[in-house]
């Protein structure tokens, strides 16, 4: 079992920046993919990028490249989310997730483990 808890979400305004972290405790192991995930309100949950606990393999999604940078402490069990040059798109719920068995990175429903969310709005 693993137990995913998000922070670092809130209000900033556009062109500004956040960071998100996501602990983690139980059954990580430095293989493992964990994940960052968003959904706006009437959308579906989408990709945002990817990394495996080692540090590995960092994926993003189109929309973010360039902008966010995923990275990983694995002796803290702790995956951040360092958001720039936010825009008001970017506005969702923030979920991290891990995938317990390396699937689709970008589908959420390979993911076995899943936080409650962080909320992050950017004003225009």
């Amino acid at each position: 079992q693993v137990h995913l808890v998000e922070s670092g979400g809130g209000l900033v305004q556009a062109g500004g920046s956040l960071r998100l972290s996501c602990a983690a405790s139980g059954r990580t192991f430095n293989y493992n993919i964990v994940g960052w995930f968003r959904q706006a309100p009437g959308k579906e949950r989408e990709f945002v990028a990817a990394i495996r606990w080692s540090g590995d393999s960092a994926v993003y999604a189109d929309s973010v490249k360039g902008r966010f940078t995923i990275s990983t402490e694995y002796a803290k069990n702790t995956v951040y989310l360092q958001m720039d040059s936010l825009a008001p798109e970017d506005t969702a719920v923030y979920y991290c997730a891990q995938q317990q068995v390396s699937r689709n990175y970008y589908v959420p429903e390979t993911y076995d483990y899943w936080g409650m969310g962080t909320q992050v709005t950017v004003s225009s």
